[in-house]
Order: C-alpha cells, then sequence, then structure tokens
C-alpha cells in the first residue's frame, strides 16, 4: 500500500533537520529557480499574469519537492506556500493539504543551535528552562520553530525559538525585491512601489523581533481578557528574549481537525463569529490588525471559541483613519459613490474620483460578502487562485492607497477564504456594524 503524500512530505522534512538557509539575495533567487525548474513551473511563471497557474495540477511529487524548498528558504518563500494552501481557490484537495503542511512543518533547526540561542537569550534563566524543553520541535514555522516545555510547577508552555538567518534572508529577498521595483515604475507610472514594498519589509522583519510580539501578544491579551470566545496565550516574560517567546501552551484542533470533526452549524457559527471578531473588530475597536490569519495560527475548542496562537505581524492605526475605514465599508455597501470618494481620500488616496468605476468594482469584491442582505453563507468563489491574487496586488497599487494599507485591504480575502471553508450562515453587514459600533 502506497503511503500519504501528506505523511511523506512530512518525514521528508524531518530528515533534512538542519538545511541551511540561504541568506544572501543571489543565493535565494537561485534557490528559488532552482524549485521552480524541479516542479516545471519556469516555463509557465509568466502564465500568472492570466490567472491560468494551477498548482492543483501538478503530481504530489511535485507538490512535495516544492513545499520543501518553501520550507527549506523560509521567510517570504515559505509564507506565500502558507498563503496558498487556504487562499488559492484553484487547489485540488490534494494540493491544499500538501501546501497546508507549511502552516506548522518544515525543516527544523537543530536542537544544538536552538539551545545556543537560549542560552545567548536568556543568560542565567536559561538552565532553567533547557532543563524542560523537549528536544523535538512540536512546529516549525516560516521565522521560527515551536518545542513545548515546562513550568517548576509543571505548567505547560510553548517555547518559539527564532531560526537562525532568518532575519538576513528576509533581508535578502527585499533586496532582490528592489530589482523588481524599478520595472514596475517602468510599465506602471505613479505607482509607489518602493512604499508597498517597504511597508511589507517592516512586517516581516518586526516577526523577527520576539521581544515585540511578547508585548504585542499581552496587549491582545489584555483586551480579550475574560472574552467568551477569544483567547490569547498568556506571555511568560522570564522566559522570553529577543530571539525566544515563551507562551502558555494552548490546546485545540486546527482548522482541517475542526472541519474534519463534523461539528454542527452552530458551533461553525460560533467559529466563524469569533474568527471576526477577532480579525476585524480588533481594528474597528482597538485600532489594531493582525495580519496574519493563516489558519496555521489559530487553535479551535469544541464549542466554537479559538486561541491565536501568533501575533508578530500587526498594524496599529490611529483613530480617524480606523473611523475612514468603517465610513469606507459603509459607503461601498450603499454604493454612495461621493462617500466611497471622501472615505478614499482620507485614506490617503489622491485622485479618488480617477477611474472611479474600476476602484468601486475592485471595493465591492473586498466587501463583497457583506453586500448581500440577512444569513448567508461566504461562497467557496471568494477564495481567488494564484494568478487572481497577483492581478489583485496589481490592481491595489494602482489604486494608490498608502502602503500601510496594503496588508489590511488584502488580508481581508484570507480572512474570506478561511470563512468560506468554515461555511457558516451569519449576517455579515450586521456584524461588521455591530463591531464597528459608533465608530465613523
Amino acid at each position: 500500500m502506497s503511503k500519504d503524500p501528506v505523511q511523506e512530505l512530512l518525514e521528508s522534512l524531518a530528515r533534512q533537520e538542519g538545511a541551511e538557509i540561504p541568506t544572501t539575495a543571489l543565493g535565494r533567487l537561485r534557490r528559488t529557480a532552482a524549485a521552480g525548474a524541479r516542479v516545471g513551473l519556469g516555463a509557465v511563471a509568466g502564465r500568472l499574469r492570466g490567472g491560468e497557474l494551477n498548482l492543483g495540477s501538478l503530481s504530489p511529487e511535485a507538490l512535495s519537492k516544492l513545499a520543501q524548498s518553501f520550507g527549506q528558504l523560509k521567510g517570504v518563500a515559505m509564507k506565500v506556500g502558507q498563503i496558498l494552501s487556504y487562499v488559492d481557490g484553484s487547489l485540488d484537495p490534494q494540493a491544499r493539504q500538501m501546501l497546508a503542511v507549511l502552516q506548522a512543518h518544515s525543516q527544523p533547526t537543530p536542537f544544538a543551535q536552538i539551545e545556543e540561542i537560549v542560552r545567548v537569550d536568556l543568560g542565567s534563566r536559561a538552565p532553567a528552562l533547557l532543563s524542560r524543553l523537549g528536544r523535538t520541535p512540536v512546529a516549525t514555522a516560516s521565522i521560527g520553530q515551536v518545542h513545548r516545555a515546562s513550568r517548576e510547577d509543571g505548567t505547560p508552555v510553548a517555547v518559539k525559538v527564532r531560526h537562525p538567518g532568518i532575519e538576513e534572508a528576509i533581508r535578502a529577498d527585499f533586496k532582490a525585491a528592489s530589482v523588481g521595483k524599478a520595472m514596475a515604475r517602468a510599465f506602471a507610472p505613479g505607482i509607489d512601489v518602493a512604499e508597498v514594498i517597504g511597508e511589507a519589509q517592516e512586517r516581516f522583519l518586526e516577526e523577527c523581533d520576539y521581544a515585540l510580539e511578547a508585548r504585542r501578544q499581552q496587549r491582545f491579551a489584555g483586551l480579550f481578557a475574560g472574552h467568551a470566545l477569544i483567547r490569547i496565550p498568556a506571555v511568560h516574560a522570564d522566559w522570553c528574549g529577543p530571539r525566544v517567546l515563551t507562551t502558555s501552551w494552548a490546546e485545540g484542533a486546527g482548522l482541517e481537525a475542526f472541519l474534519a470533526s463534523s461539528a454542527p452549524g452552530e458551533v461553525r457559527e460560533r467559529a466563524s463569529r469569533t474568527l471576526y471578531e477577532f480579525y476585524v473588530g480588533a481594528l474597528y475597536r482597538h485600532g489594531l490588525f493582525n495580519a496574519d490569519p493563516h489558519p496555521g495560527n489559530v487553535l479551535f475548542a469544541p464549542d466554537g471559541s479559538a486561541t491565536v496562537l501568533d501575533h508578530g505581524c500587526v498594524r496599529e492605526f490611529e483613530r480617524p483613519l480606523v473611523d475612514a475605514l468603517v465610513r469606507l465599508s459603509r459607503a461601498v455597501r450603499r454604493d454612495d459613490a461621493t462617500q466611497i470618494q471622501v472615505a478614499l481620500s482620507s485614506l490617503g488616496m489622491p485622485e479618488p474620483d480617477r477611474n472611479f468605476e474600476a476602484t468601486r468594482a475592485l471595493l465591492r469584491g473586498f466587501y463583497e460578502p457583506l453586500l448581500t442582505p440577512g444569513r448567508h453563507a461566504v461562497a467557496p468563489d471568494r477564495s481567488v487562485s494564484m494568478g487572481q491574487q497577483v492581478q489583485l496586488k496589481q490592481k491595489l497599487m494602482k489604486m494608490r492607497l498608502p502602503g500601510k494599507l496594503m496588508f489590511l485591504f488584502r488580508i481581508r480575502f484570507g480572512l474570506y477564504a478561511v470563512l468560506a471553508r468554515l461555511g457558516a450562515e451569519l449576517d455579515w453587514a450586521a456584524l461588521e456594524d455591530e463591531l464597528a459600533g459608533g465608530a465613523g
């Protein structure tokens, strides 16, 4: 009997422990090109512009090689694989499962290097942690990997340790991206590509700073303390450092396991509301936006409540900008051209009346689940293909919105993709208004 392709991929990743992360721009470009050649993507990369490339057409062996290459590169490349695993609507179930492995698994960093990082970052506090730290990671992500440990009193904790060289690798990725900056300006003058790339680079590099993530996680934990549905693991500050983040251990099911549990409709409804309230409600109510809603960052409980694990990619917005976002949502739903343009102007978009019909169409796509009144499920076709994502990115840049808003708008599709898979029926417009409250 042939082995399950997903299990084979997991075993292959584990065998490749210690695979070196290339940290130069040239090295990463070469590795990316080699990965594409191995799976036959190089000859068809240009088809992305037309949205024709379908990863679901690749064999399990080719998908495994692609996932392994993304995993070894870590950083931006692995994040691309994670995003495709839940946003790309063109993927068949097997392709989705193969890429979904990247949500929690890649080639692990050897324990000897993990131990050295803990010793350097924690100093005299390190022995107490290392004596209780499991040697095998329970998850290996794009920036770091997670090991299970326990406190002196037996309290279980999760210890996230940054991959060595990952910050240099991300800088190298964006150095390579700057090569395409001049080309983008030549083909689409007026687009502030530099601002978009700068915003993305800042957000990705912030994810490497675990001391910053610890502060953010503590802030989210305070905001949602006592919440009936949303849980944020507590930070154990004495076991934290620039490259080490220790939090309380959380139990729960990942998205795939939660879907496989055949949870009843009311539980899926509760889970969907939980996600919407965390990702959209935190923005409207507190001006905070967690910009990484991929399913590997959430654990679901049997009752539909959820624990949000990762707080590395976060953006904070001033109240006037949040109010403008609320006004934009309401104006798009009313199809009020004047108020749409007023809101866009408040958000920093120059000449919001220029090519307005194209902008209007794009915005209605962003808010599409809110345009239908009453209770309904988010349509599965809200997921977009790999090629369509490229087109959307290009259209977003042509809107010439400030770079700080790019993650905010793009991530809506990620949330919609997860909600579509949950299949719950909610009145999304009413929920949006409830979360916005008197804002706007």
